[in-house]
């Protein structure tokens, strides 16, 4: 099996990374840092604003079962793309909403996504659009988060809402088994 892979940043990386995880196709979902300059950066570094990075996750796909405008789609539709440096209770500049393009191919789909999307907000789309230069796993706490803490406060207000809009809003994207019935 050949495999893809895509960057994405809305917010807090446990809730992109939850929802992501629920799409069939989906492979692999690792939480890290991107878009900034700092070699090797932590997260009490990221958290400082200073390293110019945001919280992403890399997705690794199967394009025979998903394709990255399926992607687009899921990550536009769990996160507020119009929220500058913010998503909910998040704020700061490594909760901007972000797409790390890997290939012109990407890059083109996103900016015609975005373009697209535009017109069904009336404030601007703030997601920022560039190369991906290098991502940084974040440290092992921060992975697979909503699997090891369900019960979390954090979790159950921020990313189990997102988990079930993928459930619901697209179903047939969804791995089987974990789509609720009606």
């Amino acid at each position: 099996m050949t495999t893809e892979t895509a960057t994405f940043g809305g917010g807090c990386f446990w809730c992109t990374e939850a929802a992501m995880k629920e799409l069939a196709g989906v492979q692999r979902v690792t939480s890290g840092y991107a878009g900034g300059d700092t070699e090797n950066p932590t997260y009490r570094e990221v958290c400082s604003e200073t390293t110019g990075h945001a919280e992403v996750v890399e997705v690794e796909y199967d394009p025979d079962v998903i394709g990255y405008a399926d992607l687009l789609e899921v990550f536009f539709a769990t996160h507020d793309p119009t929220q500058l440096n913010r998503q909910g209770p998040d704020v700061g500049s490594q909760y901007r909403s972000i797409v790390l393009y890997h290939d012109d191919e990407q890059r083109h789909l996103v900016e015609k996504y975005v373009e697209a999307l535009a017109e069904a907000y009336d404030d601007d789309v703030v997601t920022e659009i560039e190369p991906l230069g290098r991502f940084w796993p974040a440290e092992e706490y921060h992975q697979d988060y909503f699997e090891k803490n369900p019960a979390d406060a954090y979790c159950r207000m921020h990313a189990q809402p997102k988990i079930e809009k993928v459930r619901e809003r697209f179903a047939e994207l969804v791995r089987s088994g974990t789509a609720t019935s009606d």
